[in-house]
């Protein structure tokens, strides 16, 4: 069995309890729901709109690593999210990333993105210092985001 197929089969036997969220994740981000595969968590960051997805997967740095049904969840979750966040914001770029060069635990970025915000239009990683918002404009972010994502 090639490396990758062995990878895959060992994400499908282990069991969804032993997925934790890395510390860095839980610092910078608040937890808005779970979709399914993913939670949907907003960046502490208030200079962007900000959501991240975080495969509910144990030991996943990859997108590879997920099996194809979790793939293909993770793309469609991946829209999902980022045609709410552009319903909200009206930005005029929706940017989606997976870097995972510092958080090795799968995660995929969806920020709004508009000319004119802070480092337009250059990357929002290692740009300034981040700008927490305050209680009442995440939660009435969260509110929209989440009403937005409401069939």
């Amino acid at each position: 069995m090639p490396w990758h197929d062995s990878r895959k089969q060992a994400c499908r036997e282990t069991p969804l309890s032993d997925f934790h969220l890395d510390e860095r994740i839980v610092r910078d981000s608040d937890l808005l729901t779970k979709i399914g595969l993913c939670e949907l968590r907003l960046m502490k960051d208030g200079r962007w709109p900000w959501l991240m997805l975080v495969p509910q997967r144990p030991h996943v740095s990859e997108i590879f690593d997920l099996t194809p049904l979790d793939q293909t969840m993770l793309t469609f979750e991946t829209t999902l999210v980022a045609e709410a966040l552009k319903k909200v914001t009206g930005a005029e770029k929706i940017n989606v990333a997976a870097l995972g060069n510092i958080v090795r635990q799968l995660h995929v970025h969806v920020i709004a993105r508009s000319e004119g915000d802070p480092n337009w239009p250059g990357p929002v990683w290692g740009f300034g210092t981040a700008e927490p918002r305050s209680a009442d404009e995440t939660k009435a972010l969260a509110a929209k985001i989440l009403d937005a994502l409401t069939p």
